[in-house]
């Protein structure tokens, strides 16, 4: 088969590059190629399931910037294709009191990363939420959630083959080259000179 673009691996990555490149580029034929018979086998569905709220990164910084607005794209893709999601919050805790100054820097941090919701509270508070829990001081984070992202991937690959993108599964890449010159051309006027192969 031929195709204008090819993405190597259906884990959560490349089905959502595969889905964006589909949006931006509807006449381009895309592939997907995926050498386990489905989607989202390996770490995609064997993460830890956290939607993070940006908390940690760099003020400034691309993957905070990111992280803020991914959290927030990610509910609200949840929402609309109904896949469930737990929006727990959680608690980074200080045990010790040389450990209070490193938590309120990092609400300061969250603060300029312009996460939402954040707070800090004492230990009364911190044994109302979590009554196991023993603290001096928490960092509160209300936004941050968990969900089956093998569901978030999977429901990637249905809207990547509802737009016309084709999954190939049981398809493991074992080689690829330049081609010498490409006499396809894609209806954006590119050219894609690559040769994929697998193993049958």
């Amino acid at each position: 088969s031929s195709f204008d673009v090819a993405v190597v691996g259906a884990g959560i990555v490349g089905l959502a590059t595969a889905r964006e490149l589909l949006q931006r580029h509807p006449s381009l034929a895309l592939a997907v190629l995926e050498k386990e018979q489905e989607p989202a086998h390996h770490q995609s569905r064997h993460n830890s399931g956290v939607i993070h709220s940006g908390i940690y990164y760099t003020p400034g910084s691309l993957k905070a910037k990111l992280c803020v607005q991914g959290a927030a794209l990610c509910y609200k893709y949840c929402d609309q294709k109904g896949i469930p999601y737990k929006q727990c919050g959680k608690l980074i805790v200080a045990v010790e009191h040389d450990e209070i100054p490193r938590l309120k820097a990092l609400y300061e941090r969250g603060l300029q990363n312009n996460v939402p919701g954040l707070k800090l509270i004492g230990a009364k508070e911190i044994q109302e939420k979590e009554p196991f829990c023993r603290g001096l001081m928490a960092l509160d984070s209300p936004y941050t959630g968990i969900v089956d992202y093998k569901q978030v991937a999977q429901s990637y690959a249905r809207d990547f083959q509802e737009a016309g993108g084709t999954i190939l599964t049981d398809f493991e890449v074992t080689d690829m080259e330049m081609a010498k010159e490409s006499s396809a051309e894609s209806e954006d006027g590119l050219k894609y000179p690559v040769i994929v192969r697998n193993k049958k």
